[in-house]
């Protein structure tokens, strides 16, 4: 399945998918046009799969937004969206923002593979990923404020849920670049390789998270997804309900 006419592919293989961002010569600048295809990969995604791989073509993740389509005044540009009642405009910033919330998804574990520039929208797009793998190269920005523009891309609650609302109000509200060992420390890294080793340290990732049953997998993401908005008793009556779904469901009696 493959939309590489639009700057981005899917290749499943199994329980794995990969979606590959495929503009290298832009460093994987992106565009309305790949979102929607993003949102149509989520649509028709096969139901065996559990682990879904997000990485980019060549030197880098992604430079962002890609501003030759942004600035230009043809469908999801700059200007045509200035154009539309509030009302549309929201919704269709919506519509954007399905080609990366999908990836939320709680019957899949989502994978970013990140090397050089993660700018922007590549951020973004790297932190609605539910783990991340850096190379020793990658670098994060959250460039919008830099354009007069907020982050958008359903990114800012992701942020604030991995480092805290001051830190995400100052990488956010300076635009600033991090390098990975930052990204390490602050906690939005899973963990950071030599770039020769990326491909490898993904493969055990994933490779580690398939060797366990897939509706336990299911459950644990539910309960850590859902831990930062529940009390103690709340957390603790999550996990005996899970905990009872899953015996019920190992011994043959699940609905």
């Amino acid at each position: 399945m493959s939309s590489e006419a639009t700057g981005v592919r899917l290749e499943c293989d199994g329980p794995v998918a990969t979606v590959t961002l495929c503009r290298p010569d832009v460093l994987n600048a992106q565009t309305p046009a790949m979102w929607h295809a993003m949102s149509e990969f989520a649509r028709n995604l096969p139901g065996d799969v559990r682990v879904v791989v997000v990485r980019g073509e060549g030197r880098a993740f992604s430079a962002g937004l890609d501003l030759t389509v942004a600035g230009a005044s043809g469908p999801g540009s700059f200007a045509e969206l200035a154009t539309l009642p509030e009302h549309e405009c929201a919704d269709r910033i919506g519509e954007m923002q399905g080609g990366f919330t999908w990836l939320h998804r709680p019957d899949i574990v989502s994978v970013a593979a990140v090397q050089g520039h993660a700018i922007g929208a590549g951020f973004q797009l790297a932190l609605a990923c539910d783990l991340r793998v850096l190379a020793e190269d990658a670098k994060f920005s959250m460039a919008e404020v830099t354009l007069g523009l907020v982050p958008d891309l359903a990114g800012t609650k992701r942020l604030v849920d991995l480092v805290g609302y001051s830190r995400a109000l100052e990488i956010c509200a300076t635009g600033r670049r991090m390098d990975a060992a930052e990204a390490d420390r602050i906690g939005l890294a899973t963990v950071v390789v030599p770039n020769a080793d990326l491909d490898a340290a993904v493969r055990d990732l994933t490779a580690g998270l398939l060797a366990n049953n897939r509706n336990a997998v299911v459950e644990i993401k539910a309960l850590l997804a859902g831990a930062v908005g529940r009390s103690a008793a709340e957390q603790q009556r999550a996990e005996r309900e899970a905990q009872t779904r899953r015996l019920r469901d190992l011994a043959g009696r699940g609905e």
